[in-house]
């Protein structure tokens, strides 16, 4: 008997708020560790994907979440392969020196999260579970390593509160939505 696989994945965002442009000297040594970063990433036991910026190796360019924010998304096999690369591997050297390149966040910035196997999270989709995380907390739905929660947990939430996520790219501007006058009665 053959195994399909896992039925789900765990998706990750962190957000970065830079100190300092990454042009700048002083984020050299982060910059620097990007690529050795990048490929350990993609080597290691248990990665499934990674945002990059199209024909780029990485998404520092990218910035939905700000002009000086950064963003890493990416998905994984599992929580331990996740925990494994980020503290058990050459990244540990970046998350004991990120003083030095980012500020300091006052609300959450890591969010983990369940997904199909399969598929690949977008953007806006990464910023409202980190959204849904800031406002109401930890819960199957959005997590972080100190508070996770299993794929068995966050399928059943969803069946109980089903939240729809609607890409951030498919919300209608404000001035889309026709003005209650204009709304004919029903």
């Amino acid at each position: 008997m053959t195994s399909s696989g896992p039925a789900a994945h765990l998706a990750q965002l962190n957000v970065a708020t830079l100190r300092h442009p990454l042009d700048d000297p002083r984020t050299a040594p982060f910059v620097e560790l990007l690529g050795p970063v990048n490929a350990a990433a993609d080597a290691a036991p248990g990665f499934v994907w990674r945002l990059t910026e199209e024909g780029e190796a990485d998404a520092t360019g990218l910035r939905p979440a700000g002009e000086d924010v950064i963003v890493n998304l990416s998905v994984w096999e599992s929580q331990e392969a996740l925990w494994d690369f980020t503290y058990r591997s050459g990244h540990l050297e970046v998350v004991r020196r990120r003083r030095d390149w980012f500020h300091r966040h006052v609300e959450a910035h890591l969010v983990l999260w369940w997904v199909p196997a399969g598929h690949l999270p977008t953007v806006g989709e990464a910023l409202e579970r980190l959204a849904d995380l800031q406002e109401h907390g930890p819960s199957p739905r959005a997590f972080t390593f100190a508070s996770a929660h299993t794929a068995a947990e966050a399928q059943a939430e969803a069946a109980r509160q089903p939240r729809p996520l609607a890409p951030l790219e498919a919300v209608a501007p404000l001035e889309a939505v026709a003005p209650l006058e204009a709304v004919p009665p029903a």
